[in-house]
């Protein structure tokens, strides 16, 4: 799949089907990707109710449970997905990010020898774990995802981390805790995050900076500055290790009379050098 004019498309040129959602804003700043669960009945009944002016809200794209695809917004265009949230110092995060909506029919409750989702459909065992939320004490049951569409929605990721330059992938219940708890335990977020930004040991992954931007000792501002002068914007950098919104970064160019820097940046400062 290839990004053309914020659209998605196959390779060959077609594309992906897309349902304009009018729940939607202006311009987007691409800095984080952010994954939900639909809690609903299927993708298709997730696609009304997010081009549904009724619902005020939407996402970038819901991928289905066979791996299908459809788009809503355009992914140069905030979409209305995070609400009320906040991200390593960023707040409300429909400006910050693009929205992937994973059709399933999120946490449910037990019901016979069954499970039951809010809107009333029963699932088997054999569809649910159980297990207890991160933000929550008491154990629940969750609809599994599939491995299509996991595939899927990693496939898609790679490609929007390519085109924008996103710095992470994060739940909706990491930006709205308490309020919100998709994508919840079923997803594998870890072993997700791992396998979008993993790469070769040879394969160096550069940023600019996108403003003049401090380099320090260690991840946070509390750690002193190596150098008092700071990177100035368009300062290339490799990405040696990160830890959180923190990219420990060699810089690829003289700095204030040193060569060979390395040290500490925030992310929200950088961009994907494509």
């Amino acid at each position: 799949m290839k990004i053309v004019r914020h659209r998605l498309h196959n390779d060959d040129g077609t594309a992906y089907p897309f349902v304009q959602s009018p729940n939607r804003g202006g311009g987007v700043e691409h800095h984080y990707l952010v994954i939900h669960y639909t809690a609903s009945p299927s993708a298709e009944n997730a696609v009304q109710s997010l081009t549904n002016p009724a619902s005020k809200a939407s996402a970038h794209v819901v991928v289905g449970r066979d791996g299908g695809i459809t788009q809503l917004v355009g992914f140069d265009r905030i979409a209305w997905h995070a609400g009320v949230s906040a991200w390593e110092g960023l707040q409300g995060l429909n400006r910050y990010s693009l929205g992937i909506e994973l059709d399933n029919a999120g946490k449910l409750k037990r019901h016979g020898q069954k499970w039951r989702a809010w809107f009333g459909l029963d699932y088997d065992d054999e569809d649910v774990i159980e297990a207890i939320h991160k933000h929550e004490t008491e154990p629940a049951g969750w609809h599994v995802f599939t491995p299509e569409q996991i595939e899927v929605a990693l496939e898609l990721s790679r490609v929007l981390v390519s085109r924008y330059g996103l710095l992470d992938v994060v739940g909706h219940d990491d930006i709205a805790p308490g309020r919100k708890v998709d994508p919840g335990p079923a997803f594998p977020m870890a072993s997700f995050r791992a396998r979008l930004f993993g790469r070769a040991e040879d394969e160096e992954i550069k940023y600019e900076t996108t403003t003049n931007l401090n380099i320090r000792m260690g991840p946070g501002t509390e750690y002193e500055k190596i150098i008092d002068k700071s990177l100035p914007p368009g300062t290339q950098v490799v990405m040696v290790e990160r830890e959180g919104s923190w990219l420990l970064v060699d810089v690829l160019e003289q700095i204030d009379g040193v060569m060979d820097l390395q040290g500490w940046v925030h992310g929200r400062y950088l961009r994907r050098v494509q």
